[in-house]
């Protein structure tokens, strides 16, 4: 853990108080406007193309219209500026982790409660979701005061796996999308859809190529913005549901029915909320060497406590399963602006952002081919991501990489096979119909094969991994 700053210009870097004649804690300053407002607008530019991704991608496989989009949208902003407030600015000694730290619907879910639409009947695919997800917030709740005794058990070895399967998996979404979405219409995979596509991720590329600073980060967005532009002339961009949208309102409580409660679709979301809270006590270690403030036990807990509630809380409206943001690490790593208050003006603009929805409407209606086009960055860099972890895993020992091979080819036997699980009961094949599900039960179950039964002295690659 990084050393406790000690010069004046630092201050005490295990709190928060202010003592006369010294400088507050990075962490606490409270940047005038003119640094705040930019330092906050990278941020929302950093996830917002996140945020707006498992609701897109849930609602097109539902089968919601334009104006279920918009609700699944907003109710997606608006649970993820209420759990970034409260992840940085924190209820006593209850809840948030007072760190830079966003909190929102992570892409991991996507894949499992995909699986769950697939195996539920017609209109009731969302309150199956919705009642997994509000048993995976319960369980994060009872299990994060204990969970820093679990980390042993998801190493990078297990959540490298996790995170590669997340990006490899959902890569069938891009590719659909960027063939026009409908899957039954005549004209799908018709080459102006695919040009489209194509046309969006080259400009993508252009501007992260040749783009600086904030213009660098809203690659993604700005991708889409131009994508969009261009899709109209040719008759693929149609805004005219946009006028129905309503300009301000509040997301009403179980809009899209009352949650049901599915044995097998609440372990899949339970296994994927283990995940999820690796990933996010990762990004608060993290998160606490580059603030200099060394994230402890009773921070951690905190911090998951937050995650816990967003997630039991915002199926009510219509959310996901949430936890941190990486990208939004990297951006506190890379701009050096470590105050806790710039992340939450950041919660509450996309806390503003979801009480508009016609502001979801619009991100609604851009064209699928320019999704797929951004598709095909965002899944892929998540794939990267697993594979970086995985390369500080300890990949040269034999067993690592045994364990590695196949948890992966579990996890990629529903993408290659879809049928494979067709003969299994219906439990099963929600659980392990799921790339990332399977994977991930895998992985844990040869981490403690291989490096915690029956092993009482392990190798120094093997204890690097754990």
């Amino acid at each position: 853990m990084a050393q406790p700053a000690t010069g004046p210009a630092e201050g005490p870097c295990t709190t928060s108080s202010t003592v006369a004649g010294t400088a507050v804690h990075p962490v606490d300053e409270k940047l005038p406007p003119s640094r705040l407002v930019p330092a906050a607008l990278q941020h929302i530019a950093a996830m917002y193309a996140g945020v707006v991704t498992p609701p897109l991608i849930i609602g097109q496989a539902v089968g919601l219209d334009t104006a279920g989009m918009t609700r699944l949208i907003a109710a997606s902003l608006l649970i993820a500026g209420l759990a970034t407030l409260l992840q940085t600015v924190g209820v006593r000694r209850f809840a948030g982790n007072r760190l830079p730290f966003v909190n929102a619907a992570s892409s991991a879910g996507i894949a499992p409660m995909l699986a769950i639409a697939e195996t539920s009947a017609p209109g009731r695919q969302l309150p199956t979701i919705y009642g997994a997800v509000i048993v995976a917030g319960v369980f994060c709740l009872a299990v994060g005061p204990f969970f820093g005794r679990l980390l042993r058990f998801f190493p990078p070895l297990v959540t490298g796996v996790v995170i590669t399967l997340i990006g490899v998996t959902l890569m069938p979404v891009p590719v659909g999308w960027a063939q026009g979405g409908d899957a039954t219409a005549d004209d799908f995979g018709a080459m102006k859809y695919l040009a489209l596509a194509a046309f969006t991720l080259v400009v993508i590329l252009l501007i992260q190529r040749f783009g600086r600073g904030f213009v660098k980060q809203i690659a993604l967005l700005a991708g889409m913005f131009i994508g969009t532009l261009a899709a109209v002339p040719f008759g693929l961009a149609d805004f005219s549901a946009l006028g129905s949208a309503p300009v301000a309102a509040l997301p009403t409580p179980f809009a899209f029915g009352a949650p049901e409660f599915q044995p097998a679709a609440i372990l899949s979301l339970c296994i994927v909320m283990l995940v999820l809270m690796t990933e996010s006590s990762a990004g608060m270690l993290a998160l606490g060497e580059i603030c200099e403030r060394r994230t402890d036990g009773p921070t951690l807990t905190r911090g998951l406590r937050t995650d816990g509630i967003a997630t039991l809380l915002g199926p009510v409206f219509g959310g996901f399963p949430t936890s941190a943001f990486a990208q939004n690490v990297g951006v506190v790593s890379l701009t050096r602006v470590r105050s806790r208050y710039v992340v939450a003006a950041a919660g509450g603009a996309l806390l503003v952002l979801g009480a508009f929805p016609v502001l979801g409407a619009v991100v609604s209606l851009v064209p699928m081919p320019v999704l797929g086009g951004a598709g095909m960055v965002l899944f892929g860099s998540i794939a990267v991501s697993g594979i970086r972890t995985l390369s500080e895993a300890g990949l040269d020992d034999s067993s690592n990489i045994i364990l590695v091979a196949v948890a992966l080819g579990a996890g990629i036997i529903p993408l290659a096979a879809p049928a494979f699980y067709a003969g299994f009961p219906s439990w099963a094949q929600t659980v392990l119909g799921s790339g990332i599900s399977a994977g991930a039960l895998v992985a844990v179950l040869l981490n403690l094969f291989f490096h915690h039964l029956g092993t009482h002295s392990r190798n120094a690659v093997a204890l690097k991994s754990s």
